[in-house]
């Protein structure tokens, strides 16, 4: 039975393959991944007794092609604490399907690790928010028409229907309030729609993505939440409101607004990260 299982599940094997070539590369042991969206990579920087090894290096891991994304794992230390983070990641849009989206987040979980801190850039929707506000993820709409499960579901990934009613982590969505709060970042958390890309979206689609419930639109990040939660892993989403939505303000919108306005609040995002990462850490000792 078990060669069986591994011959319909190659996403298995190349998981565990990647893993192998990154834990020769490292003594450390994450039990903690980031993924760092548009313009917040710098923050690996900070890491200690760090290995930065290119995404094409890595087997079977996908190429990032998008602009503000260096393409690197980073894997060091920070305030002690082993972690590992992705400078960048992989779209639908770049050609990439669901399961390679996801592919990165199986080879943390074969890894080892616990936790997943997603962050991305995301286009504003609920009038509440402010160009350059943080928000934390509360839940999201998949709306990409694609999901990394697809296909025969094999048990050492995760079970073949897994539990989404949680997928965004309650604890960790507290300590994000109790750490903002604490910094003197305003409040919010939102629910993040994702669409394919790349184009942005049209006036009349934010509305109708406003009238089913969503607060941010984006092209990411729901592909690796399902796969972190089919591994077992707890989830952290935060998006950086980097433009507001088509229709939200009479002016066109452009990536480059995108990568200014993360370099204007990146250093909050930062210093939210740094505050957050020890919490996390202790909650899943």
């Amino acid at each position: 039975m078990s060669a069986k299982r591994a011959a319909a599940s190659p996403e298995f094997a190349r998981a565990e393959r990647a893993a192998k070539f990154i834990r020769a590369k490292t003594r450390l042991r994450p039990k903690i991944a980031l993924v760092l969206g548009s313009g917040l990579g710098s923050f690996a920087g900070e890491f200690v007794r760090a290995v930065k090894i290119p995404y094409a290096k890595i087997p079977h891991f996908p190429r990032s092609t998008a602009i503000g994304h260096a393409g690197q794992l980073v894997v060091g230390a920070f305030a002690g604490l082993p972690v590992a983070a992705m400078q960048g990641r992989v779209h639908l849009y770049e050609g990439y399907s669901a399961k390679d989206v996801a592919f990165p987040v199986r080879v943390f979980a074969r890894l080892g690790v616990r936790a997943v801190v997603l962050t991305n850039a995301a286009g504003g929707i609920n009038p509440e928010f402010s160009q350059g506000c943080l928000v934390t993820l509360k839940d999201h709409l998949n709306l990409q028409g694609a999901n990394p499960l697809t296909g025969p579901n094999d048990e050492r990934l995760g079970p073949r229907f897994p539990d989404l009613s949680h997928a965004y982590d309650r604890e960790f969505r507290r300590f994000a309030a109790e750490e903002g709060k604490r910094l003197g970042l305003p409040q919010h958390e939102g629910v993040y729609a994702a669409l394919a890309g790349p184009s942005y979206e049209t006036p009349a689609e934010i509305r109708c993505l406003r009238t089913i419930g969503a607060d941010l639109v984006g092209m990411s990040t729901v592909p690796e939440v399902i796969a972190a939660r089919h591994a077992g892993l707890r989830v952290l989403g935060i998006s950086c409101v980097t433009n507001m939505a088509a229709g939200i303000l009479d002016q066109p919108i452009s990536h480059e607004e995108v990568l200014e306005t993360g370099e204007r609040v990146k250093g909050q995002f930062i210093a939210l990260l740094k505050a957050l990462l020890p919490r996390i850490a202790e909650a899943i000792a």
